[in-house]
């Protein structure tokens, strides 16, 4: 099931095209479709036609496939399509009605719930973040030698490394970061993986020395369970992983710290997860893979409140998809979870601006702006000053 506000009459009507609505059902149905949508997958054909006389019993409607009508198919995705309120009301109805309509009523509920919340809290093991007052700001600060964006600081040789790191993460916090997220593996497209020594070797003893000098949590971005609990030994309180927890012994390692985690949709991995391309429906199959994610998180023991959720803005995207994550951020609510995301200097902007990665500072403002416009809880960005100046400027116009 997908909740998500009213973007536009041709992306509605695209959607109704795919579940084979009539088109003489699509013209008296789009004008409608101005508040919020529900789309049910693979619901038989007697309850798609119940939903469909519940919902216009309410004042709303239901766009189901004529083949539902006509008895020719026996399954429809259907298109809900109202208020809230009104969901609210048919979840009741359905509660009490057969052929699996009591189940539905339970996921609507679920949905309906998550899509309205916005008062998370971000349990940490010492305190807590709260995501509801304002956007926070995760800085980054690449402590490798190749990162995309020419700013990663780790150098073999040099004796004063982690000290220019504490240098970077004063000044971070200073410009208005609430979060230091520290990365040792490059996850560039192309990018080789690095060995856990390695990876140590460029973290740990940045994590220690920040830990004990700054009072910002500190975020460990990387996919090696040994690294991560290396780092939550030396005083870092989230995971970043970019491959979403799909190892288990991640889940054991945050779990046991209780460490909270950024889960992150990826295809495949950063070594080639530019070249194969291919979603059924973009924005479903993201939150099906954050969803089967998270259950798995929280069976393995993960509080609930620890959890975050990002799309993976380029990791296995094309440009278009990443516009496309950003305009539909909100759909992601219904998860239930707190969003963060990573826009920062990345490659769809330089397309859409032909620029290179130093350049993309008023892309990423921009994407950064209409992303806490849309409800994105967490922005993970290298230029943090200019971020939370916009964002300020923003809410100003929000609030008056």
């Amino acid at each position: 099931m997908r909740i998500f506000r009213f973007s536009c009459s041709e992306e509605v009507s695209k959607i109704m095209r795919e579940i084979g609505v009539d088109p003489y059902g699509i013209k008296i149905m789009l004008p409608k479709a101005s508040t919020f949508l529900i789309r049910a997958n693979a619901v038989n054909n007697i309850a798609a036609n119940i939903l469909k006389q519940e919902m216009l019993s309410l004042g709303a409607d239901a766009a189901i496939a004529r083949g539902a009508l006509t008895g020719k198919t026996k399954k429809t995705d259907v298109l809900l399509i109202g208020e809230l309120t009104q969901f609210v009301a048919l979840a009741n109805k359905l509660k009490i009605q057969p052929f699996g309509l009591q189940k539905l009523a339970g996921e609507l509920d679920e949905n309906i719930k998550n899509f309205t919340k916005d008062d998370f809290i971000l349990s940490l093991r010492k305190g807590y973040l709260n995501l509801s007052k304002k956007t926070q700001i995760m800085g980054i600060i690449n402590l490798t030698p190749d990162s995309f964006s020419d700013d990663g600081l780790y150098r073999k040789f040099s004796n004063n490394y982690p000290d220019l790191a504490l240098k970077k993460a004063r000044a971070l916090v200073a410009d208005g970061a609430d979060i230091l997220d520290l990365g040792g593996q490059s996850s560039r497209p192309g990018a080789k993986n690095i060995s856990v020594k390695e990876e140590l070797c460029r973290t740990i003893p940045v994590v220690k020395l920040l830990a004990k000098k700054i009072n910002t949590p500190i975020s460990i971005d990387t996919t090696k369970p040994e690294v991560a609990k290396a780092a939550l030994d030396a005083g870092a309180q989230i995971i970043n992983d970019i491959c979403g927890l799909s190892d288990k012994r991640m889940i054991k390692v945050a779990a046991r710290y209780k460490a909270a985690v950024v889960i992150m949709h990826m295809l495949g991995k950063p070594a080639n997860m530019q070249k194969i391309i291919a979603y059924e429906s973009l924005i479903e199959d993201i939150a099906t893979y954050l969803k089967n994610a998270i259950a798995s998180a929280q069976a393995g023991g993960i509080s609930p409140d620890k959890i975050i959720i990002d799309p993976g803005i380029g990791f296995g995207k094309t440009p278009d998809d990443n516009l496309k994550i950003i305009k539909h951020l909100a759909d992601f609510r219904a998860l239930g979870k707190p969003i963060l995301i990573g826009p920062s200097r990345k490659s769809f902007i330089g397309e859409v601006l032909k620029l290179n990665s130093p350049s993309r500072i008023n892309g990423t403002l921009a994407a950064c702006v209409m992303a806490a416009e849309r409800g994105v809880n967490i922005l993970r960005v290298h230029d943090v000053k200019e971020v939370s100046q916009s964002l300020k400027m923003a809410e100003a116009v929000k609030k008056c």
